[in-house]
This record gives structure tokens, C-alpha cells and sequence, in this order.
């Protein structure tokens, strides 16, 4: 299934530089299985993002939104951003 990934995150610090808030989105094919997977991670690893992002110190806030994305009938997938 193709999904959406949201990552919001406020407050962070990357190589000793502060941001106030930083987003990234980003679409994947995954199964369910790796959604399930990632959101479970999500939820029970305290440093998930920083092992996973070079250069991430600190992050105040964070959240991870995942969505499906449906496919349209003439197969091609909406936009999400006007």
C-alpha cells in the first residue's frame, strides 16, 4: 500500500545548530506489517528519531502521521498539497 509519512518536530538541534521546527514528508510503498513495525518503534523507542537521524541532538516535541493514500479509479494517486 502507498502511504503518506508526516514527521512534525520542534525545537531541535542538528550538528549544534537550534531550528524551531522542521517538517518532512515523504510517500513509501510498505505493507502493513512495516506500518504497524515503525508505529509500534515509534511509540516504545525514547531516542527513535535521534539513532536514526545524523547530526540530531535534541528534539522538544515530535509526531509521526501516517496515512494511506487511495488510489484514484484511473489509477493515479491525489495530491495531497494544493
Amino acid at each position: 500500500m502507498r502511504v503518506r509519512f508526516t514527521l512534525t518536530m520542534d525545537d531541535v538541534t542538528i550538528d549544534g545548530q537550534e531550528f524551531d521546527s522542521i517538517a518532512l514528508d515523504w510517500d513509501s510503498d510498505v505493507d502493513e506489517k512495516e506500518v504497524l513495525d515503525l508505529s509500534h518503534q515509534w511509540i516504545s523507542t525514547q531516542n527513535f528519531l535521534s539513532q536514526r537521524m545524523e547530526g540530531l541532538t535534541s528534539v522538544g516535541e515530535s509526531s509521526l502521521t501516517i496515512e494511506p493514500l487511495q488510489e484514484s479509479e484511473d489509477g493515479d494517486l491525489p495530491e495531497l498539497h494544493p
